[in-house]
Formats: C-alpha cells, sequence, structure tokens
C-alpha cells in the first residue's frame, strides 16, 4: 500500500459500472462532482483505478476494521482496502468499471458501520455527534451510578435485624429502575456493537463486554424480584452501573486523545478557505468558492488567510507563514514577484497573488493525500495485533465458561460474577491500541516539524537502521552553486565578462546558469541569437554581432587551459577565450551536527555520490564523513546498499529524490528531500519537506522514542491480562473492579502514546549550528 500510487497517472473521474440495487443515496454517491472530493482517479495497466477515503462511523476497536476490510475486499472491483481504527479513516482502491461507490458505501452498511466521505460536512458533523453522544452516555451512567450506589450502601452496611426485607426489596427495586437507562442507553455501543459482530458470525472485541453487562444485568434483576431463586439473593446493579461508567470515560478520554493525535491531518485538510476575493479586470473584487479558481486568476489573500493555491505575489508585502512545508514556526516576507504555496497564511497584510496552479495540482493537495494515505495505513505491529485479538477473544470466552463452571461446584451463587468479570476484565483493546496509538502520534509529531511519513512502518524500521547513507549533491549540500572566484585573461574588464556571461546565462536551467544569473549584477547587455546546447552551453551574438560562447572547456574553446577541479564555466567571444567562472557547493548549515550525532549514537555514516572522489572527499571532510564511495552510477548504487543489507544492515537512504529512486526503492528505510520534485511520485518512506537535515536526527529520535512507547504498552497489555484474568477467576476481582481496570488499561496505553505528540522537540535539533559552511568541490 506505501507505492500504492507511484505507478499511477491522473485521469477523470468517470465511472462506468452498475450502481447496486439498493444502495441508499446512490446518485449522491456516484456523482462526478461528489465523487471527486474524496477520490483521485489513475490509470494502470490501461484501466481506470479509484482510492477513495472516508471516514467510518461506529468504530471502537481494531477488530471493527478487520471487519470492514473484508467486507469491502469482498466486492468485485476492489482491489484492497485498508482501515485504520486508530484515525477511523478508510483508503479504498477500486475499478470504476466494475463497481461504484455507492457499492463500498452499502457494504459498509452491512457490515453495521456507516461510511462517510472523508473532509466531507457529514463526516464532521459525524463526529460533532459522536462526541455529544459520548459525553450524554458518560453523564447518564455517572448520575445513575451515583444514585444506585445510594441504595446499595445502606444495604452493605446493615446488620442483621437492621432493615426490613420489604425496604430490601425497595431498594434493590429502585436500582433495578435506575439501572435501565444504562443498560438502554448509555451501554448502546457495547451492545450494538456486540449484536453486529453476532449477526455477522464473528466475535469482536465488545462481545465479552456486552455479554457481561447483559448476565450481570438479568442475574440481578432475577435476585431482586426473585430473592432465594437461581441468582440468588445479592444484587449487583451498583457494581453493573460502576464498570459501564468507568467503560465509558475510558472510552470518551480515549476518543479525545486519539482525535487530538490525529489533529494534525484535520487542521491540514481545513487549512484552504472555502471561499475567496478574485478581482475582475476593472479591479473589483468578487467572492467565489476556492474551487472555481483558474489558472491566471487574480487574487486578493488578506491577513489572517491562507493562500488558495500556488503562484507569484504581484501586489504587496506581507510575512507568510509556510510551517506546512518547512516545519519551522518563523515567517519569511514574500514581496511581489516571490512565490507562494497553497496553505501558508498571510499573517501581516493583504497581498494580490497570481493563480498558476490550483486544487490537485498544488503542493498542498500532494502533501494532503501523503498525510491521507499514511493516516489510513497500519504498520505490521498493529496487523500482528489484530490477528492475536481474535484467538485471544475465543480463549476470553472458554476461560469465562471454564470458571463459571469450576465456581458452580464451589460457591454457585458467585459463580455468576467471576464470569462476569472475567469477560470484562480480559477485553483486549490495549493490546490493539498500543501499536497504532503510538505510530499515529509519532507521525504527527513528525508533520509539524515538517517531515511526512509516507509509509508509517518506516518508523519502526528507522529506530532499528544502523547505516546511513546520504546523497551529496542536494542533500548534504544545497541544491544550488555559488560563483566563488573569476580568473580573467583579458584587459576586458570582469564586469564587462560577467555582465555578458549573464545575459547568456539568462536563458538556461543548468546549475552553473543559475548561480551566474544570481551572482552577476544586473546589465542593460542584449545577446540576439541564443541558444542552449544541451550539455555543452549556451551561445548568442551581441550587439556588435561577435559570437559569445560559456559553457564547458571544450565548448569555449579552452581545451588547451588547465581545467582543475570543482564546477566551472568559461566564456569565449570569437573563439577568444576571456575568463574562467568558479564555483563552489555550499554545505547545508546543520549538516556537519547531523553526521557528528548519528555517529555518536553509534551510527554507521556513508557518503555515496556520483561526482569525482576528490569532490567527494573534500565534502565528507568538511562534514567529519569517512565512509565514501565516490563516481557511482545509479546500478552501482543500488549494488552499494544491497551490499551492506547481505551484511545484516538495516540501511537509512537519504537523497533528494530527483535520481535515486532506485536506491532509494532499495533501501530498508528511504528519506526524499522535497525541493523542487514531485512529492506525489517520491520513492521515500518520509519527505523531508522544508529540506531540514536536521530532521533526519529528529525522526530517528522520535522513531526510537516510538519503540520504546510501542514496547511498554505491549508489556502493560500482556501484563495486565497475566495479573487480572487469574485475580478474576479466583474470585477476588469483582466486576466494577474488572470495569475499572479495563477502562484504565486502554486508557493508559492511549495517553502514554499521546506523550510522543506532545513531546517538545529534541534537544539535539535545537541545538544545531546555523552558520553555512562553504566547501570547494
Amino acid at each position: 500500500m506505501a507505492s500504492l500510487s507511484n505507478d499511477l497517472r491522473p485521469l477523470s473521474p468517470i465511472a462506468s459500472a452498475p450502481a447496486v440495487a439498493g444502495a441508499p443515496g446512490a446518485c449522491a454517491w456516484d456523482d462526478e462532482e461528489e465523487l471527486a472530493r474524496y477520490t483521485r482517479f489513475f490509470d494502470r495497466e490501461g484501466e481506470r483505478v479509484a482510492e477513495s477515503s472516508f471516514v467510518i462511523e461506529g468504530m471502537y476497536c481494531a477488530a471493527c476494521s478487520v471487519t470492514i476490510e473484508q467486507a469491502l475486499r469482498a466486492l468485485p472491483g476492489v482491489d484492497d482496502a485498508d482501515v485504520n481504527p486508530a484515525t477511523r479513516r478508510a483508503r479504498v482502491r477500486w475499478r470504476p468499471a466494475r463497481v461504484k461507490a455507492s457499492a463500498l458505501v452499502h457494504a459498509v452498511d452491512r457490515a453495521g458501520y456507516r461510511a462517510y466521505p472523508a473532509y466531507a460536512l457529514q463526516a464532521e458533523q459525524g463526529r460533532d455527534l459522536e462526541r455529544r453522544l459520548s459525553l450524554w452516555r458518560v453523564f447518564v451512567a455517572g448520575f445513575c451510578m451515583m444514585q444506585v450506589m445510594m441504595y446499595a450502601v445502606p444495604v452493605y452496611v446493615a446488620g442483621p435485624g437492621d432493615m426490613t426485607e420489604d425496604v430490601r426489596r425497595l431498594l434493590n427495586w429502585a436500582s433495578w429502575i435506575l439501572s435501565i437507562p444504562v443498560v438502554l442507553f448509555a451501554a448502546g455501543p457495547f451492545l450494538k456493537a456486540a449484536w453486529v459482530d453476532l449477526r455477522h458470525r464473528r466475535i469482536g472485541m465488545d462481545v465479552p463486554v456486552a455479554l457481561g453487562i447483559l448476565v450481570a444485568f438479568v442475574a440481578s434483576t432475577g435476585a431482586a424480584f426473585d430473592p432465594g431463586g437461581i441468582f440468588g439473593e445479592d444484587v449487583y446493579f451498583d457494581s453493573l452501573t460502576m464498570f459501564v461508567f468507568f467503560l465509558l470515560c475510558g472510552r470518551h478520554l480515549e476518543l479525545r486523545a486519539r482525535e487530538a493525535t490525529a489533529g494534525a491531518l484535520e487542521a491540514l485538510m481545513h487549512r484552504l478557505p472555502q471561499t475567496v476575493e478574485r478581482l475582475r479586470e476593472d479591479g473589483s473584487g468578487e467572492e467565489v468558492p476556492v474551487h472555481r479558481l483558474r489558472t491566471g486568476d487574480r487574487v486578493r489573500v488578506r491577513a489572517g488567510q491562507a493562500f488558495p493555491g500556488d503562484g507569484t505575489v504581484i501586489e504587496g508585502t506581507a510575512q507568510v507563514d509556510e510551517a506546512l512545508l518547512t516545519g519551522e514556526s518563523h515567517p519569511v516576507l514574500r514581496r511581489p514577484g516571490d512565490p507562494v504555496v497553497a496553505g501558508s497564511i498571510s499573517l501581516s497584510s493583504a497581498v494580490v497573488m497570481r493563480v498558476e496552479r490550483t486544487g490537485e495540482a498544488t503542493r498542498y493537495a500532494q502533501i494532503v493525500q501523503l498525510m491521507e494515505k499514511a493516516a489510513a495505513e497500519r504498520p505490521s505491529l498493529a496487523r500482528l495485533a489484530d490477528r492475536i485479538a481474535a484467538p485471544f477473544l475465543w480463549a476470553v470466552l472458554a476461560i469465562a465458561f471454564g470458571g463459571a463452571l469450576a465456581w458452580g461446584f464451589i460457591d454457585p451463587s458467585r459463580s455468576v460474577w467471576v464470569a462476569v468479570a472475567v469477560l470484562i476484565v480480559t477485553c483486549p483493546c490495549a493490546l490493539s491500541l498500543a501499536t497504532p496509538a503510538a505510530v499515529l502520534a509519532a507521525a504527527a509529531a513528525l508533520a509539524r516539524r515538517g517531515v511526512l511519513v509516507q509509509r508509517l512502518g518506516a518508523l519502526e524500521t528507522l529506530a532499528a537502521g544502523d547505516v546511513f547513507v546520504f546523497d551529496k549533491t542536494g542533500t548534504l549540500t544545497q541544491d544550488r552553486l555559488t560563483l566563488r572566484e573569476v580568473t580573467t585573461f583579458t584587459p576586458i574588464a570582469q564586469h564587462e565578462v560577467l555582465a555578458h556571461a549573464a545575459a547568456l546565462a539568462q536563458v538556461s536551467l543548468h546549475p552553473v546558469s543559475r548561480a551566474l544569473a544570481a551572482s552577476a549584477p544586473s546589465s542593460p547587455v542584449s545577446m540576439t541569437e541564443v541558444h542552449e546546447h544541451v550539455g555543452q552551453g549556451v551561445e548568442g551574438r551581441d550587439a556588435q554581432g561577435r559570437r559569445w560562447r560559456l559553457g564547458s572547456a571544450s565548448f569555449a574553446g579552452a581545451e588547451a587551459w588547465p581545467q582543475g577541479e570543482g564546477p566551472r564555466a568559461w566564456i569565449s567571444v570569437e573563439g577568444r577565450v576571456l575568463a574562467r567562472l568558479d564555483f563552489e557547493e555550499t554545505l547545508r548549515e546543520e549538516g556537519a551536527a547531523v553526521v557528528s550525532q548519528l555517529r555518536r549514537a553509534g551510527v554507521e555514516v556513508w557518503l555515496l555520490s556520483g561526482d569525482r572522489a576528490e569532490a567527494a572527499r573534500r565534502v565528507a571532510a568538511s562534514l567529519g564523513v569517512d565512509r565514501i564511495e565516490a563516481q557511482a552510477t545509479p546500478q552501482s548504487k543500488l549494488q552499494f546498499v544491497e551490499r551492506l543489507q547481505a551484511q545484516g544492515h538495516r540501511v537509512v537512504m537519504v537523497g533528494d529524490g530527483l535520481n535515486d529512486a532506485p536506491v532509494l526503492a532499495r533501501a530498508d528505510v528511504s528519506v526524499a528531500m522535497g525541493q523542487g520534485a514531485d512529492l506525489a511520485r517520491m520513492q521515500g518512506d518520509l519527505v523531508l519537506l522544508g529540506n531540514r537535515l536536521a530532521a533526519v536526527v529528529e525522526a530517528r529520535v522520535l522513531a526510537r522514542r516510538m519503540v520504546s512507547v510501542i514496547r511498554q504498552n505491549l508489556a502493560w497489555a500482556a501484563g495486565y491480562n497475566a495479573v487480572s484474568i487469574p485475580l478474576a477467576l479466583v474470585g477476588w476481582l469483582p466486576p466494577w473492579v474488572a470495569g475499572l481496570g479495563m477502562a484504565a488499561s486502554s486508557l493508559l496505553v492511549v495517553l502514554n502514546a499521546w506523550r510522543l505528540n506532545r513531546q517538545a522537540s529534541p534537544a539535539s535539533a535545537r541545538a544545531l549550528p546555523h552558520a553555512a559552511v562553504a566547501v570547494e568541490a
């Protein structure tokens, strides 16, 4: 699933499969414009493929996600489905020619759940309703619990002869009446989910809880209205209402913690404004929806408003928050002519921008797609926990039945309550939440620092990575050159030579040309008949008709001159060499500190470059890297990584993602720099949006903390069950304590994972220097 979109290209959202009969709202779900809101269309092997995102309502555990995945995959035309219980999001890849979107929704509905388009108004309303209902259930359970406890206390403290049988029965009946809304309303989610599971002939995590609630209520009811019968004389309405209250409190806090953890994704989705002010030809403005913007439109963006598309500022100056792309909170100044990106926010004043890219073409949309894909993915450890949960539930039912049977011979009056305690205390929710909660929290924390996780499972591998391989150009060095020295061989003034060179460089996108155009002073020199010879240089004619050439030594006629090392260009006029232009690569300002920290952590660091050995050695020496693989072709880079993996190493490859796709795909974990590349096609498991090399260290530190939290969660879940099951079987764990233990167990793993989301940036990242270091390449 991690590379789902790598071999796909966008297509028009048109499907031709027949609608499913009886699917509710089929016309709305299959409407072309509505479908485009939550679906992307691609082409694979000549057939349209759709990828839709849904929010699932009614999901409470990992077993629910497995059920929904099975229901979707059973449909003909569905290639794959991935449901994340931590975010309640589903990502479905399907064939529009074979199945309709309404059929997908109908399949989810038949499984006992509801699906809404991700990021749609219905989904948001559904989440609001769920929060309100959750609070109401907690209130009803808590209020009734307190009243039931008031009636139960006199029964517990009364001595022999202190209370008549009529008063005892009256108190029991009052407790029964107050327990009814707890069972029918407050405990509704547990009972409904259990019924859905049983109706589909499966055992979910709510089945033992629902059985415990019903058995406790039925047994207590029998004891209240038929004292001395098969259920004895003791009632446990207080225990019943208490553990329902504890379970609901735990579920509500878990819901809030999960929403806070996934908040980075939600905030990202709602970052763009709903409407914008588009300027007419006469300068007047009109409010239009964002999706109606087109390339070339002029839009006024006011202070506090997000830019609706990628484009260029044409009027005004403003401080702009680009934390979405860089992970840095410091605003940047944008003037006329400067680029702006969708999702960044104008902080200080209104500006007018010219729209150049909208919708799916913006970098913002590509980032959203990456985060959406990551939010729906579940790592291998989470899937393993899900597989363990199902047989564990069968074992729980067997243990509860066996315990009740054994206590039937020891003390029949306690057999029911032992079974109830076992059923409640052993719900494996904590086991299934242990991994996804921690992984999602770590991914959300990294997203706020400008690191997008495309494959959640990569975080587990990153924590175990023992060899970090860095590409040189564009990764350890900046993706641009700077002019270092001009050596002239003619009486012509240096500024005149540079003016002609800059005039030629304007037409080329070569790194040398871009560096020269940025470094040389502006000049009124004009050139005609300018054209570029790919791989050689640029030539043109001046006002006197003389032919000028800028480029390699052979192109400019300087073959006989000493060539030397490093990036350089030559300029000549009518075949006479005028000057040599030497350039240098600039190291990323935090590169040396990043390498130093990785080495101190016991990580082996390599520099992998296709450049000459001498240039690679100079860069490595400046950064403190002592392991170099230079003059590497794409094939030899791939072989190099394979050799390291054959030696048992976990290889983390950090590259620019532009020409290292094979080696990035082969590495155990790939980290791609985000500059200039189409993020949707990157091979990187992690993408550094702001090109901050320090984020590599931050990601590794957070990944190791994440693995530590997962181990803590799994150890707690396993230890909790190992201790609580024997206590429940020997009768030392009453039902209300069992309910408290189950709620606390699930809540503990979620809150423990939440710490990852709330931790500050690692001190190691804050300590990185900010002085740029230049070296000769």
